[in-house]
């Protein structure tokens, strides 16, 4: 996410390049009044490097900041792991690709960089090992799938190396890109790094149990038909229909609305209710506070507001964290079900698939009526199967009779003392 100075001044020393890992909370940059000392601000175990990166004078504005002329050059310091390393502004070189090209014997004066402003990465590196040596097309694709080091020399013509001489290649610590001009390798960083580690997180640290079902949807359709053909309405989506009586529903089944951690599992009194959406950068799960106290037209307008501030890379930290339940929807997309992967520490998230066309017995006769497809999963560790099916069946009778439950001649306010939560029996 982009973030904003904020306060006005001068950027007095850059701390980091572009494309190094900082951890959370880590001063990047210090601003204040030109000539002030901002050694009080640079990181622990940090080492002067001789880069003269330019500074310049910035005003916070409400709209972003404003970069006027005034310029000048300072040192700017680097980290590497308490590892001295020298960088200028013609020639840098990213931590992982200058230890690869340290093990490796190679380099780097002459490596053409692919990196910000032509720093050389880690891929870089690896292209350089490869093609320093004379290697046969076979070797050089299996070095490259299979991760190998190719060796210096090899036992073919004019010390080519050949297949059999890969075997006393070493394994990469890095995975490197795939050979051929039909494939790229694209690196897991920022967002899609963290998403893809949370996801990993949350299948070992979880016992997944998933139940599917389907809800008859004919009282849904009718309703956001009738949301349609009112001009005030027409914003109201069938997610933000699901979002509103998931908040509901929730009250009576707490064993879903919680966290579990520590060994502990504490429920929580508030439906913090997250939901999913797809971004250019990745899946964000953004949080509805206190879901349960909004009226549907509020939750329709706070979804919304989350939504596009999520699609247009603007959302805050603080209204990505705190929640207690997630639903996804890939409705949309035709799925019918899924297993919606648990968003940790929750212990519940709930699955909306596309709405079908189902064959039901009515009075002795086939007759196809609309169904939306639902699937719920939840941590086995602390949901049993019988709460977890009672919710989605509770959840599933108030889909079938959403029309009768949201009243629009009421500015679609609805306390939750006028809210009767059902109970599905065994």
């Amino acid at each position: 996410m982009e973030v904003d100075s904020p306060v006005s001044g001068t950027v007095l020393e850059i701390f980091f390049q572009t494309g190094d890992e900082v951890h959370a909370l880590t001063n990047i940059a210090a601003v204040g009044e030109l000539g002030e000392n901002a050694s009080n601000l640079r990181p622990e175990n940090m080492r002067p490097g001789n880069s003269g990166l330019l500074v310049k004078r910035i005003t916070a504005t409400d709209n972003g900041i404003e970069v006027p002329v005034e310029s000048r050059a300072v040192n700017s310091w680097s980290m590497v792991e308490g590892v001295s390393r020298q960088s200028d502004l013609n020639f840098s070189i990213s931590p992982r690709a200058e230890a690869l090209a340290t093990k490796s014997g190679i380099d780097t004066s002459g490596i053409q960089g692919t990196g910000p402003n032509g720093r050389v990465m880690e891929k870089d590196v690896q292209f350089a090992f490869l093609n320093r040596q004379p290697v046969t097309p076979l070797a050089r694709t299996v070095a490259a799938e299979q991760n190998l080091i190719v060796p210096a020399y090899g036992s073919g013509i004019g010390g080519q190396v050949t297949l059999d001489g890969l075997e006393s290649g070493i394994a990469l610590p890095e995975a490197m890109p795939p050979a051929g001009k039909h494939r790229r390798a694209i690196p897991f960083q920022g967002i899609r790094k963290i998403i893809a580690e949370r996801m990993l997180n949350s299948v070992r640290s979880t016992t997944r149990f998933t139940l599917n079902a389907s809800a008859d949807a004919r009282s849904l359709l009718s309703l956001c038909q009738r949301l349609e053909e009112n001009s005030e309405l027409q914003q109201i989506t069938i997610n933000d229909l699901i979002l509103f009586l998931v908040s509901r529903v929730l009250i009576g089944y707490p064993q879903l609305n919680a966290l579990f951690t520590n060994n502990s599992i504490s429920w929580s009194k508030q439906v913090n209710l997250g939901f999913a959406v797809d971004t250019e950068r990745g899946l964000l799960v953004p949080v509805i506070k206190n879901a349960e106290d909004l009226s549907l037209e509020e939750m329709s307008q706070e979804a919304r507001r989350l939504s596009f501030a999520c699609l247009e890379g603007e959302v805050s930290p603080d209204d990505l964290i705190g929640g207690t339940f997630t639903v996804t929807n890939l409705g949309a997309l035709g799925i019918e079900s899924f297993t919606p992967i648990l968003n940790v520490p929750q212990v519940g998230i709930l699955g909306i698939g596309n709405i079908n066309l189902k064959p039901v017995e009515v009075n002795g006769k086939i007759e196809f009526v609309s169904h939306i497809g639902l699937s719920l999963t939840v941590n086995r560790q602390t949901v049993e199967d019988s709460p977890a099916a009672r919710f989605l069946c509770a959840f599933s009778q108030q889909i079938s009779k959403i029309d009768s439950v949201v009243d629009i001649t009421e500015n679609l306010s609805m306390s939750n003392k006028e809210f009767k939560i059902p109970q599905c029996k065994e």
